[in-house]
């Protein structure tokens, strides 16, 4: 059954006023800061409470890279869709929408004036489908760092965007924590990235977790700082995504006091970046009553910032508040529960004249189940020094068949651990290699060719089936100190860039060039198996060394 609105004048309303008017609205509106453990109008120091909805169609965020979910729709590249939406948002008081992933190609100017102009703000999230931290198999590396910081240069311009997520629930058990190091990295980049280029300061860098038993571990983890630097690897705002509430519960049945006197002394903001539970829902998903609203903006606004209800568009997983047909926008029944609801609250705000920061930083996780390493973190990604490297090479891949590579990285990682590290990106030894953040083809010539040394440079070391081959070094101007840092060994300390990645990456996916498969996987899980493996390369070797 469907709630239909009869409120579709309001559609023949929603161009507002001319191009040249909503143009300057996203120039206009007042930004949004974060202050000590809330968000603040820049404008009037009022605290800014979010009232918001997921609004992303045919996307599934689930915290991996996933081949069958590789397409998406830009939500903020359809200006008419905005037309459509934003009168029945601005019904449910809509402040705020999440976007999960934007085309930074695409021209975002049409629909960011609509959303500002309602007074509508934005938090986006980094990653894309196919290009994403993936949970069982993380890594940080040249082609998400370009993927990152190209959707930062598109919306940075808007001052309705409040900032962006890292990540989005890449740590969902136990096993993956380790995958927090190379979410917390892309933080550390994505904040240096904003500094750098001198774009708006007050563009935060968040991340959002999943309702999961690591999840004090995990806000301990992206809010502490153990080096002296100030804040440079620490989140600016703490997205949770929670379902705990269903239909009619309580404060103290959802755990929502809990949480809320687990984050009281929480430097950074703490939102529910989702919320809005379908299970065991009388009459069904589309009849969520939303009683917790009235808690979320109630005794709950000294520690939480409002919340953002999943989702807009009515998909498979039968969470959407509307049903859209063409031009035609259907509200469900929950859409109505959530406006009344809405419609009732009187939150106590807090001015920022009138607001001291007293939370300090919480202490790294030390507990013998948490795996990622506070320090040192995962190197920046750095194209231009991976370019340098290449061609300082003697031996060199030329084929691009990343299917082909996975067994040349075993054997030769295989054949000596010496030969890999500067490959390395072990979150739960802090392990890391110069080169773990090139892209697969360099770094398996940066492999390729410390085999071909360790072997007195015979040129059947320098082969592999015809994927490799020998070439003349070159130092090019400007990769002197690149090459210096990154030392014989490929284990120095390279300097973070300060523009977007400017080489290209790899886009690929196949089974031997996926982000965390350039260094082979049994070589970041320990010395038994790389014992093991080790092993049995060295049985084999006399055959692959004419390869």
């Amino acid at each position: 059954m469907k709630a239909v609105s009869s409120l579709s004048s309001l559609l023949a309303c929603a161009s507002l006023a001319a191009k040249g008017a909503l143009a300057a609205s996203y120039d206009d509106i007042p930004t949004v800061e974060v202050y000590g453990q809330h968000f603040f109008y820049t404008n009037n120091g009022s605290q800014f409470l979010m009232k918001g909805v997921a609004y992303q169609q045919n996307y599934n965020p689930n915290g991996t890279s996933s081949q069958d979910n590789s397409t998406y729709t830009d939500p903020l590249a359809d200006a008419d869709a905005c037309r459509r939406d934003i009168p029945y948002m601005k019904q449910i008081f809509t402040n705020v929408i999440r976007v999960y992933a934007i085309d930074p190609t695409k021209n975002h100017d049409d629909c960011m004036a609509q959303l500002a102009s309602a007074d509508i703000y934005v938090v986006a999230d980094l990653s894309e489908p196919k290009t994403s931290i993936q949970s069982d198999d993380p890594s940080w590396n040249v082609e998400l760092y370009q993927r990152y910081t190209s959707v930062i240069d598109a919306l940075q311009k808007y001052k309705n965007v409040i900032g962006f997520f890292a990540g989005n629930e890449n740590v969902s058990s136990g096993n993956q924590t380790s995958a927090a190091a190379f979410v917390k990295a892309a933080v550390r980049d994505s904040k240096g990235y904003i500094s750098s280029q001198k774009y708006r300061t007050s563009l935060g860098v968040g991340y959002a977790t999943a309702d999961v038993p690591t999840r004090d571990d995990l806000a301990a983890y992206f809010a502490c700082e153990p080096t002296d630097a100030g804040n440079q690897t620490a989140i600016d705002f703490w997205g949770y995504n929670v379902y705990s509430w269903c239909g009619d519960s309580s404060y103290s049945a959802s755990s929502y006091g809990e949480r809320v006197e687990f984050f009281r002394d929480y430097p950074v903001p703490v939102f529910f970046a989702e919320y809005g539970c379908i299970e065991g829902i009388d009459g069904g998903a589309t009849h969520r009553p939303f009683t917790e609203v009235g808690v979320l903006f109630g005794n709950m606004t000294d520690v939480f910032s409002g919340g953002i209800v999943y989702e807009w568009f009515m998909e498979e997983n039968d969470y959407g508040l509307v049903s859209i047909d063409g031009d035609s926008v259907s509200p469900y029944p929950d859409f109505t529960s959530l406006r009344n609801q809405l419609s009732k609250v009187d939150p106590t705000l807090t001015q920022r004249s009138a607001y001291t920061t007293s939370n300090s930083a919480p202490s790294c996780p030390t507990d013998s189940t948490w795996e990622a390493k506070a320090t040192p973190l995962p190197p920046s990604p750095n194209s231009d020094m991976c370019n340098c490297v290449v061609q300082n090479l003697e031996c060199n891949i030329k084929s691009d068949d990343e299917d082909k590579y996975a067994d040349v990285f075993d054997f030769i990682c295989g054949a000596g651990k010496d030969f890999c590290d500067g490959i390395a990106h072990n979150a739960t030894t802090g392990d890391y290699g110069a080169l773990g953040g090139c892209n697969p083809k360099a770094q398996l010539a940066w492999v390729a060719n410390k085999y071909y040394e360790g072997n007195g440079k015979s040129s059947s070391a320098c082969d592999f089936s015809g994927l490799a081959t020998i070439q003349s070094a070159s130092t090019a101007s400007g990769c002197s100190s690149f090459i210096a840092a990154v030392g014989t060994d490929g284990t120095g300390t390279v300097a973070s860039p300060t523009g977007g990645a400017s080489g290209t990456a790899s886009s690929s996916k196949s089974k031997g060039a996926a982000p965390g498969m350039a260094a082979p996987a049994f070589f970041n899980f320990g010395k038994p198996l790389f014992v093991a493996y080790v092993t049995i390369a060295l049985v084999s070797a006399v055959g692959m060394v004419a390869l």
